[in-house]
């Protein structure tokens, strides 16, 4: 669904890449999280994927329906959820065209996934920002998409909703098969959804592979040059594992 050769970006010519030959591909149900400290190009990495942006070296081919969830988003006009959610469908209707029933039912269906159904009528103003990402997602469903790219999805989430956002991905890419791609600072979310993790070092350093061997302790202590600890424990579906940072340990 994915696929990466050699991809590399700069913002200019004597600038220092953000990443450089960088190789990877992503069948359709994997999960990939893309982790790394603020301006090491995660967002940059993910727009290439997108099609948003073009990269500085290398190519990137996708397959299928691409969805994009930004991590910020601020709507000029007083629209309705439901609205936003619709917006989605875009790509489906004809040029001049109105929105069919199926187009309605589509949106209908993606706002109860995020279950946001309740909320068809409000204003997205009126939304607090973790209930406005959650819209976003429920547009990209909307539209159908194979492949769904998010940039830090569970950013402005408090623990449930990020309990909520994150199972839901995991049903969307074991369920429908779809390919997920997601930015975010919380390597126990790639432990605990990711099938692979891209760590961006920044200054062209970035590796790839499984995500069990990508978040070790001493990879994730490089990553973001503070201590890091793997702990196991164990819940009613058995041992799984978090990561934490000991903040003892930063050089200030």
């Amino acid at each position: 669904m994915i696929e990466a050769q050699s991809l590399g970006f700069r913002y200019a010519a004597n600038a220092p890449w953000l990443f450089c030959d960088l190789s990877f591909s992503l069948a359709p149900g994997q999960t990939l999280v893309l982790l790394g400290r603020n301006g090491r190009g995660k967002t940059t990495l993910l727009k290439c994927m997108a099609g948003l942006i073009s990269p500085t070296a290398g190519s990137i081919r996708s397959k299928g329906i691409v969805g994009y969830v930004p991590q910020h988003f601020a709507s000029p006009f007083a629209y309705s959820v439901f609205d936003v959610v619709l917006m989605g469908r875009a790509r489906h209707v004809g040029l001049f065209s109105n929105a069919t029933a199926v187009d309605r039912q589509r949106a209908a269906q993606a706002l109860e996934t995020v279950g946001l159904q309740a909320f068809a009528r409000r204003s997205i103003g009126t939304l607090s920002g973790g209930e406005r990402q959650l819209v976003l997602i429920a547009r990209a469903l909307a539209s159908e998409a194979d492949i769904l790219l998010l940039d830090e999805p569970t950013s402005a989430l408090d623990f449930r909703n990020q309990a909520v956002v994150l199972s839901m991905l995991r049903r969307l890419s074991t369920e429908r098969g779809l390919t997920i791609v997601m930015t975010t600072h919380e390597p126990t979310h790639a432990l605990e959804i990711a099938n692979r993790a891209i760590l961006l070092y920044g200054a062209g350093h970035n590796e790839e592979g499984p995500v069990a061997s990508m978040c070790t302790e001493e990879k994730l202590s490089a990553l973001y040059a503070i201590s890091m600890k793997k702990l196991a424990y164990t819940t009613g579906e058995g041992q799984t594992s978090s990561i934490v940072a000991s903040y003892a340990s930063i050089d200030r």
